[in-house]
């Protein structure tokens, strides 16, 4: 039995769980929830101490028996347990009870693009610990493609980047298909590492976690506007006192641009793979940013000069897999996305007394996927 529009329309509630932040859609509300993926637990009694914000505002402020942990990584849920406790804190309590007794609550969430069938199966595992009956996958491409408003069924290409906390995905959608895809494990936080490092090395401060994006921002601006040093406070590494440094704005971006090189490999592999109609549309239409990190600084520069294509911005790159998601089960999803009776055991699958066998990796990405949870 092959994914149909009435299957999507079926689900109540879109769910994104990224490395960086956790979103949840409830159908004929919007966006209930934006956190991030973060919670603090006790490491003497196993309590959660605090989720979402305010377990991102303690790290780095935690005495020691208390944790800052995040239970998702870049490439899904690393902690089932911990991502369905962090998810019954987030979600407001009517809306947990009315889940709790729905005898056929679906729900849609996003997966990485070739999902391993045990991250798959995480993300299932999790939605199902909350009350849902069944459980769509659909891949974040062509998620945040609809988010952002792209013409996903229409036979033009398409190269969509997005950019998130822990991944870069990179790919060129045509017929609400992926026709060519590159994964690339760098994204928000590699470029603050390597700001951190520069610091640590090249100045010998380090920086406060909360302040890491934020000095980031304004070593750019400055820079954009001609200024040779700018002012930046950390914490002295071998006196351990706050220390304020002069920084060439030109270095640090110099220096936190080095991961973003991998993402531009990863977008002329994609073109490579393309054919030369789908690459001709794409030189039109340009480069749509969209993810967490889309609007990092320099990004935008660095894809357009060295590619050479223009690059657009979505309008809400941060929220758009979530919306699109939240939009494909409200509307459905774009015709020629969903499978026909042809695609194999890419569809629904009905739950059976014996386990059934886990999908091969191949077979997790361009298509909706609904798996049985009961």
């Amino acid at each position: 039995m092959s994914i149909s529009q009435e299957q999507l329309l079926r689900c109540s509630v879109a769910v994104d769980i990224g490395a960086s932040r956790t979103r949840v859609y409830l159908k004929g509300i919007g966006l209930v929830v934006d956190e991030p993926s973060a919670v603090a637990i006790n490491s003497r009694t196993g309590a959660l101490v605090a989720v979402g914000g305010q377990a991102e505002a303690m790290t780095g402020r935690t005495p020691a028996h208390i944790q800052v942990a995040r239970p998702v990584g870049p490439n899904g849920i690393t902690d089932i347990e911990m991502a369905q406790r962090m998810l019954r804190h987030l979600i407001h309590a009517r809306v947990r009870r009315s889940w709790r007794f729905h005898p056929a609550l679906r729900a849609a969430a996003c997966t990485p693009h070739d999902a391993e069938p045990l991250t798959q199966r995480a993300m299932i595992d999790t939605l199902a610990g909350l009350g849902a009956k069944r459980v769509v996958l659909v891949d974040t491409l062509i998620a945040t493609a609809v988010g952002c408003g792209l013409p996903v069924p229409a036979a033009e290409g398409t190269l969509i980047v997005v950019c998130g906390a822990a991944m870069t995905q990179i790919a060129v959608l045509s017929l609400g298909n992926v026709v060519a895809a590159e994964k690339v494990p760098v994204g928000g936080q590699a470029v603050d590492r390597a700001l951190v490092e520069h610091l640590r090395i090249n100045h010998e401060v380090m920086l406060r976690s909360h302040t890491v994006s934020q000095v980031h921002r304004e070593l750019s601006l400055a820079g954009a506007q001609g200024a040779m040093m700018l002012d930046v406070l950390g914490r002295d590494v071998v006196s351990g006192r706050p220390r304020t440094v002069q920084v060439d704005p030109a270095a640090v971006g110099q220096a936190a641009g080095v991961p973003m090189l991998a993402v531009l490999d990863g977008i002329r592999s994609v073109l490579r793979r393309c054919p030369p109609d789908l690459v001709a549309d794409i030189g039109d239409r340009g480069i749509v940013l969209a993810g967490e990190s889309a609007t990092m600084p320099g990004l935008e520069t660095m894809l357009r000069t060295s590619v050479g294509l223009p690059v657009h911005i979505a309008e809400r790159p941060d929220v758009a897999a979530v919306v699109g998601l939240g939009s494909m089960i409200e509307k459905g999803a774009p015709p020629e996305s969903v499978p026909d009776a042809t695609s194999g055991p890419a569809g629904f699958h009905e739950a059976t007394p014996t386990p059934a066998p886990a999908p091969q990796a191949n077979q997790a990405a361009d298509v909706p996927t609904e798996v049985a949870t009961d």
